[in-house]
């Protein structure tokens, strides 16, 4: 690096169980928010795997496209900007296109579903990342989870309910691999501090 150079931003990866305050994290922590749930494939997608209750398993890696989100993450670290999908989870499919900018911001937040399998394919790219999993309540990120789903009629309550309570079971499980894999866990107030103080 030269002296007038800046240095490279740094990228937080964001994990945690579906509802548990990902995206407010990623708002709240100062830097860029990157959404890697833009990244799932539409319905029509003929590698979806589907649940006991037929319906596309949303919470399987197979649903999701990680080397389209890699691609993306190194464009804007190395580029500054890039292209990415906006994405229906209510329609279950790309409804458009919208760019992030870099800018001055000197840190990413990219937070999903999908995090977890998301680091090894950084690690393979050469894309260092500081990875985090927001852990709280299993009751309260129920709660969080069904209010928000409902309001944004992502599905019917229904379906929502039984997937609900599914993550619930799952997430100690989730928490586990999360660390595992290299996941470091904080409540919301410690993830915040530590993006804040650079860790």
């Amino acid at each position: 690096m030269t002296e007038t150079e800046a240095p490279a931003p740094r990228l937080i990866l964001v994990a945690g169980a579906s509802g548990s305050g990902k995206s407010r994290l990623a708002r709240a922590s100062g830097c860029l928010a990157f959404r890697l749930d833009d990244f799932y494939f539409d319905a029509d997608y003929p590698g979806h795997v589907l649940t006991d209750y037929g319906i596309i398993d949303w919470d399987d890696a197979a649903s999701w496209n990680a080397a389209a989100a890699v691609a993306a993450l190194d464009a804007l670290l190395t580029e500054g900007e890039v292209e990415v999908p906006d994405y229906s989870i209510s329609e279950s499919r790309t409804i458009g296109r919208h760019t992030v900018v870099l800018s001055d911001c000197e840190c990413v937040v990219a937070e999903g579903v999908f995090a977890i399998e998301l680091l090894p394919h950084l690690r393979e790219a050469g894309i260092p990342a500081t990875p985090i999993y927001l852990d709280r309540p299993g009751w309260l990120v129920f709660g969080l989870r069904l209010r928000r789903d409902l309001a944004g009629k992502r599905k019917p309550p229904r379906v929502l309910l039984r997937r609900g309570l599914a993550l619930w079971r799952a997430q100690p499980g989730l928490k586990r691999r999360a660390v595992t894999a290299g996941f470091h866990p904080f409540s919301m107030r410690r993830a915040l501090r530590a993006i804040g103080d650079g860790q």
